[in-house]
């Protein structure tokens, strides 16, 4: 309980580094694979080892052996916290990397930039179920190159899509608004976003007085069985019954 403690001090307390104020939110958190662990344990299972031998038996230069223990046990625990505070975090916004100890280092990159990604299995990781992720990306020399010790990394490949293909489509509609894109959800309807029915009763609704167009004396007048349809910017549509 006392090592869960220590770690949550430790921790890098990624949600300090979102912009609440945007809505972004943390879609996944990655944490190393806990294969990563393993070379730290056998240190403090060798320190461990040390300990018992010169407690049971009375051999020479304890003094070496126990300096040999408290080396062993620093590097463990120093490897721990490194593993520990390397964390890649996914947002609906942005990608983010942060690692180190006393100093930290954040990089972050908008998840729009994220190119290309190879994910790299090899036959250890299939059977333990962790993998590594290659970036092909403008930000690549920000630290996203590589993201090595990925649990579950089929998961984290699929999310990441997600996120991405998202935001690319979220990104492609608010430039066809702004553009004036007045067809582009393919319904007909005009902008993305615009109810069908709101739309089609806006445009029949009668045009100001002011604003209709008055008729040449000379043009024959359609009569009662004439109306109008559709009033748009597209044109005026006449059904003659």
């Amino acid at each position: 309980m006392a090592g869960i403690g220590l770690f949550r001090i430790f921790d890098p307390k990624v949600r300090r580094h979102l912009i609440s104020d945007e809505g972004e939110v943390v879609i996944d958190e990655v944490r190393q694979h806990w294969v990563v662990y393993s070379p730290p344990m056998l240190e403090v299972a060798l320190a461990a080892a040390l300990l018992l031998t010169m407690a049971a038996t009375a051999i020479g230069g304890q003094p070496v052996l126990l300096a040999i223990v408290l080396v062993l046990l620093t590097h463990a625990f120093w490897q721990f916290l490194t593993h520990h505070r390397d964390r890649f975090v996914v947002t609906n916004m942005r990608v983010m990397r942060i690692r180190g100890v006393f100093s930290q280092t954040v990089a972050t990159t908008p998840i729009a930039r994220v190119l290309d990604i190879t994910l790299q299995k090899p036959i250890i990781g299939r059977m333990l179920g962790y993998g590594h992720f290659v970036f092909e990306s403008a930000a690549q020399d920000q630290g996203f190159r590589e993201i090595k010790w990925v649990s579950r990394p089929d998961d984290r490949d699929l999310t990441i899509q997600r996120v991405i293909q998202r935001t690319g489509l979220r990104a492609s509609a608010s430039v066809d608004v702004l553009e004036g894109d007045e067809d582009s959800d393919d319904d007909g309807t005009g902008p993305i976003g615009m109810d069908s029915a709101q739309e089609v009763a806006a445009s029949t609704a009668p045009a100001p007085a002011s604003a209709q167009p008055s008729r040449p004396s000379s043009a024959p007048p359609t009569g009662p069985a004439s109306k109008s349809i559709f009033n748009s910017e597209r044109g005026n549509w006449i059904d003659n019954d």
